[in-house]
């Protein structure tokens, strides 16, 4: 049986000294309480970070995670990123497809497929989130916005690719605002990604890939939420940026 994952996303927040000791009291409680039996636990702290986090966190049950990746590989690009710069710190997993840098950052599905070459490129496990507006929920188009994301993306790569993958499917109407779809609409909509990778790889890979819920999951909801057939985790935002929410999000 898989292990849930539950991922820590926090985005633009926490500084150096924040950061260091969020990790080391984590680490303290995860070990008292045993929860790395329970879940596998990704931490995706802020770019300046992350070296200082995954020496925190080398030899631990906990690993770390970029938030983004810029998709050229290096040159004159101000203030970017690159896949091998992260992978000389140690980082080996990136988050893709956020709503947030669609929104702010004008991310397109041909600009997150470059994003996605360059992670595999360089054997990187990818976060590749996907979801739907409020609008387009409303007008009943969700499971076709989702299919067409991940037919402009993941779907361009073969099998033997999706093992580097797992799926966050988070409602952009639900990320950042409080609100957060009930058990029985995630369940549904992770039902129904699960079986977009059945048609296109088949039942052990559908089976293997773990789909994860992410929009204003809090120590309230999330056991509700994790404990639906189809939902293998969370991907955490605004309650992972305290450590006794996460920590209940985590016994959840």
């Amino acid at each position: 049986m898989k292990k849930k994952i539950v991922i820590a996303n926090w985005k633009m927040n926490h500084d150096f000294y924040e950061t260091t000791s969020f990790l080391r009291n984590l680490l303290k409680i995860i070990l008292e309480r045993k929860i790395n039996h329970k879940k596998k636990v990704i931490i995706a702290p802020s770019f300046p970070f992350l070296q200082i986090s995954n020496q925190i966190l080398q030899g631990t049950c906990l690993s770390i995670s970029a938030q983004n990746v810029h998709q050229i590989e290096n040159g004159s690009y101000t203030g970017e990123v690159s896949v091998s710069m992260l992978r000389s710190i140690g980082v080996q997993q990136v988050i893709l497809g956020h709503s947030e840098r669609k929104k702010y950052f004008f991310e397109t599905n041909e600009i997150l497929l470059k994003k996605i070459h360059i992670s595999l490129k360089y054997g990187f496990s990818i976060i590749f989130c996907i979801g739907e507006t409020f609008f387009e929920r409303e007008k009943k188009k969700h499971f076709s916005v989702i299919k067409n994301q991940l037919e402009k993306t993941i779907f361009q790569f073969p099998s033997e690719k999706m093992n580097f993958f797992i799926i966050a499917y988070e409602p952009i109407w639900a990320i950042g605002t409080g609100k957060t779809a009930t058990p029985e609409q995630a369940q549904k909509m992770h039902q129904y990604i699960r079986s977009l990778f059945m048609e296109k790889y088949g039942k052990k890979i559908s089976k293997r890939i773990s789909i994860l819920y992410g929009g204003s999951i809090s120590e309230t909801n999330a056991r509700n939420l994790f404990s639906q057939e189809d939902i293998d985790g969370g991907l955490v935002g605004n309650s992972s940026l305290r450590i006794e929410k996460f920590v209940k999000i985590l016994l959840s």
